[in-house]
C-alpha cells in the first residue's frame, strides 16, 4: 500500500469514521498499533504477509491502541477496527466473553502462550526472592525513589489491563501501606530499567514473556503464593474495580490470540482465513522483538525481510 494510501486511512481512522461496508473492493483490513513491542511486531508481520504473499491490502492504523475501541471496531464490521493482533487471555476476559463467545462476531487463531511475573534485577535477589520479602518496611525503602515512604514498582501502561491486575495484587497480598504503583509508557520505564540496571540500583517492576528485556538483562522473578480455588477474582471492567477484586497467587501462563472481525469473512474472505490460520512460535515473535526493541530496527523492514525468507511458513498460513 502506497503511503498517501496509508496516510490517508490512518486520517480516517482519527477522526472517528469508518469505512462503509460498501468499499469491499478495497478490502483494506485495518490492523491494531499496539503500545507494546510484541504487538507491533505482530502487526507488522500480518500487515506484510497481507500486502504481500496474499495480494491484498492491510495497514496497521496509527494510534488505533486502546482495546475497547479495537474490539468495538471489530463487533461492528465496518472496517475501523478488524484485527487486534496480540489479545492477552485472561488480561482480556470481558472482551473475550463480549465479543468472542457473547456476540460470536470476532474470530482468533489458535494462542502462543505467554508468562507474567514480577521482577527484580538478579542482583537484588538476595533481598528480594518473594512476595513475603515485599512486607519488610526496610526492603520497601530501598525502592522509594521520591521520599514519601512507599517504594515504587512499574505495574505497566496507562491502557493494560496487567496495570490494574498489579494494583489488585499488591492489594490483595496487603502490600498497600508500603507500595505504590508508578504507571509509565512502556518506553520511559525501559529508559528507568536500563538505567538502574546500569548503576546496580532497586526496581521492582512486571514483565512478561515474549520480551526483549530476558536476552538484554538478567532479571529473576518474585515467588508469588500458589494459586488455589478461589485465588483470582476480578472485575477489572468495573467503577470501582480495585475495591471489588482480589488477587493473591501467581498468574496462569497467558494464552495470546491474534483476533479479528469476522465480517472479514465477507469483506476479505482470505485475510479472514489467513488471521484464522496465522500460529506464533515464541521464540519467533522473541525474535522479531529483539530487532525492534533492542535493535531499534523498523517494525515495517523486520516483518518484510521476515516474510520473505520464511516462504514456507507463510504459505502454511495463507493455504
Amino acid at each position: 500500500m502506497n503511503n498517501f494510501k496509508i496516510l490517508a486511512l490512518s486520517s480516517v481512522m482519527s477522526l472517528g469514521f469508518a469505512i462503509p461496508a460498501s468499499a469491499a473492493d478495497d478490502a483494506t483490513v485495518a490492523i491494531s498499533d499496539l503500545t507494546w513491542t510484541g504487538g507491533k511486531a505482530i502487526s507488522h508481520i500480518i500487515e506484510a504477509v497481507i500486502d504481500g504473499p496474499l495480494g491484498s491490502e492491510a495497514v496497521v492504523v496509527e494510534g488505533l491502541s486502546d482495546g475497547s475501541i479495537i474490539s468495538a471496531g471489530m463487533d461492528k464490521g465496518d472496517g475501523s477496527a478488524d484485527v487486534f493482533a496480540d489479545l492477552w487471555m485472561p488480561n482480556r476476559k470481558s472482551i473475550w466473553d463480549k465479543y468472542v463467545d457473547g456476540a460470536n462476531t470476532v474470530g482468533h487463531n489458535i494462542p502462543y502462550p505467554g508468562t507474567q511475573n514480577i521482577y527484580v534485577p538478579t542482583y537484588m535477589k538476595d533481598r528480594v526472592s518473594s512476595i513475603e520479602d515485599l512486607k519488610n518496611p526496610e526492603v520497601a525503602a530501598m525502592f522509594d525513589k521520591d521520599g514519601n515512604g512507599k517504594g515504587e514498582y512499574w505495574p505497566g501502561d496507562a491502557g493494560w489491563k496487567s496495570t490494574r491486575m498489579w494494583q489488585v495484587k499488591f492489594k490483595s497480598y496487603g502490600l498497600d501501606d508500603l507500595w505504590e504503583a508508578e504507571v509509565l509508557p512502556d518506553a520511559a520505564f525501559k529508559g528507568q530499567l536500563k538505567t538502574a540496571i546500569a548503576r546496580e540500583k532497586p526496581i521492582l517492576f512486571y514483565y512478561w514473556t515474549p520480551e526483549w528485556v530476558h536476552a538484554a538483562y538478567d532479571i529473576t522473578p518474585v515467588k508469588e503464593p500458589a494459586r488455589t480455588d478461589g485465588c483470582e477474582k476480578v472485575a477489572y471492567d468495573e467503577e470501582d474495580w480495585l475495591e471489588v477484586s482480589s488477587f493473591a497467587c501467581v498468574s496462569k501462563e497467558a494464552q495470546i490470540y491474534v483476533t479479528y472481525s469476522k465480517s472479514l469473512e465477507k469483506r476479505n474472505p482470505a485475510a479472514a482465513k489467513f488471521l484464522s490460520q496465522i500460529s506464533l512460535d515464541p521464540a519467533v515473535v522473541n525474535g522479531w522483538i529483539l530487532k525492534i526493541g533492542r535493535d531499534k530496527m523498523d517494525p515495517r523492514d523486520v516483518a518484510e525481510e521476515w516474510v520473505a525468507n520464511n516462504k514456507e511458513t507463510v504459505d502454511k498460513w495463507i493455504k
